[in-house]
């Protein structure tokens, strides 16, 4: 799980570099094409625009994968701390002789 979520955030990250490299770190202001622009310079505001959206829902995507990993996290240390503390109690039960220790195997 560990594997996936850092691939997947890696993933993001270069995506995230290649987007912002291609586009520049500034935002710039949304300019109309000039009506009497030519084809080229249409399809170029119309790739300014469809950038500027794939750049933000990267980001919008990279933050959800932190937030879910930071979730997860949590949950793992709630839990470990949930099975620490199980393990002490065993330890003390054991010690204080209200549970027998389990017999071990013979090879």
């Amino acid at each position: 799980m560990k594997n996936h979520v850092l691939l997947t955030l890696g993933i993001l990250v270069v995506v995230l570099v290649g987007t912002m490299a291609s586009v520049g770190c500034g935002t710039q202001p949304a300019s109309e094409p000039n009506p009497a622009a030519g084809p080229a310079e249409k399809a170029g505001a119309a790739l300014d625009k469809a950038v500027g959206k794939i750049s933000e829902e990267a980001k919008q995507a990279a933050d959800a994968t932190k937030d879910a990993a930071d979730k997860a996290a949590v949950k793992t240390g709630e839990t470990l701390e949930k099975v620490g503390a199980a393990i002490e109690k065993t330890g003390a039960d054991m010690k204080d002789g209200q549970t027998t220790p389990p017999t071990p195997l013979k090879p």
